[in-house]
C-alpha cells in the first residue's frame, strides 16, 4: 500500500519528501502553491532535483500536487475563469521537472449556471491547458455535492472527460469523504459503487485516493473531514477500503485533521 500524507511545501521540496520518509510514507499531497491565493513558490530547480532523486532512491509512489481552492475553471466571472486557466498552466509547467506525478484539481462550481454549463466551462479550460507532451496526469477530484459543485456524480466526471480532447491526460481521484457524503454507500455496498464507477468512468482512470472519514452522515452532500475511525465510515469500512485488490496499491493521502506527529 502507498500511503502519505498532506505536507506543507513551505519549507522546500527535498524537506516535504525527507518529512514523508520521517512517518514511513512513500507518497505524499502538496498545494503547488498557496490553497487560498494566488502565489506560488519560486522556483529552485536545485531543491526539486534533490527531491527527485530522494523519490527515486526511495522507490516512491507518484506524488500528488493539489491545486488551490481558488482555481474556478467555471467561474460566472470571465476573470476567475482566467485566473484557473493562467494557474493550471503555470503549475503543469513547474510539474514537468517532477515527472510522473499527478495534479489534483476539484472541478468546480457552477454558481448557479447550471451543471451543463459548469461542464462544459471545464472541458474548455482543460482543451486549452492539456498537451500530448505533459508528463503530469491531471485528476478530477470526486466531490461530495454541495452547494453549485460539479463533480458530485460519476457521471459529470465523464461528461468533463468525454468533452476533452486530450483524454489521455485525465484521471479520477477518489475522495472516501466525498463519495460517501455525496450519496455512493462504500460503507455498506463498496464492490457496487466500484463497479458503477467502472461502467460509467472506468477503472483504469481511478489513480489517487484521499482516505478521510466523514463528520457528517451517509449522502449529507457535506465536505467535512474526520480522523480515520472517528466518523460516519468508521474504522471497519476504511479496513475494508485500503485492502480492497482494486485499490490496495494506489497512492493515499490522508486529509485528516491530525498534527503531524
Amino acid at each position: 500500500m502507498n500511503i502519505g500524507c498532506h505536507l506543507s511545501i513551505a519549507k522546500g521540496y527535498r524537506a516535504m519528501g525527507a518529512q514523508a520518509l520521517s512517518i514511513d510514507a512513500n507518497t505524499f499531497q502538496f498545494f503547488s502553491r498557496n490553497p487560498r491565493g494566488g502565489k506560488s513558490r519560486a522556483l529552485d530547480l536545485e531543491d526539486i532535483s534533490a527531491l527527485r532523486q530522494l523519490l527515486e532512491e526511495h522507490s516512491f509512489a507518484p506524488l500528488i500536487a493539489h491545486a488551490p481552492y481558488t482555481l474556478n475553471p467555471c467561474a460566472k466571472d470571465s476573470g476567475l475563469r482566467e485566473f484557473a486557466e493562467n494557474v493550471m498552466r503555470d503549475d503543469l509547467s513547474l510539474l514537468e521537472h517532477l515527472p510522473g506525478n499527478y495534479y489534483n484539481f476539484h472541478p468546480g462550481s457552477h454558481v448557479g449556471q447550471g451543471s451543463e454549463t459548469g461542464i462544459s466551462l471545464i472541458a474548455e479550460m482543460l482543451n486549452k491547458v492539456l498537451s500530448p507532451e505533459q508528463h503530469t496526469l491531471v485528476l478530477l477530484e470526486t466531490m461530495s455535492g454541495k452547494g453549485s459543485e460539479v463533480g458530485r456524480n460519476f457521471e459529470e466526471l465523464r461528461e468533463i472527460i468525454d468533452r476533452v480532447e486530450q483524454k489521455n491526460q485525465l484521471g479520477v481521484c477518489l475522495d472516501t469523504c466525498h463519495v460517501y457524503s455525496a450519496g455512493y454507500d462504500i460503507v455498506n455496498d463498496l464492490d457496487g459503487v466500484l463497479t458503477e464507477f467502472d461502467r460509467i468512468i472506468g477503472l483504469g482512470r481511478l489513480k489517487a485516493i484521499h482516505l478521510n472519514d466523514s463528520l457528517t452522515p451517509f449522502a449529507s452532500h457535506k465536505d467535512r473531514h474526520a480522523k480515520i475511525g472517528e466518523g460516519s465510515l468508521g474504522l471497519d469500512a476504511i479496513i475494508r477500503f485500503i485492502n480492497h485488490p482494486v485499490l490496495r496499491d494506489l497512492p493515499y493521502s490522508l486529509e485528516t485533521p491530525n498534527e503531524l506527529e
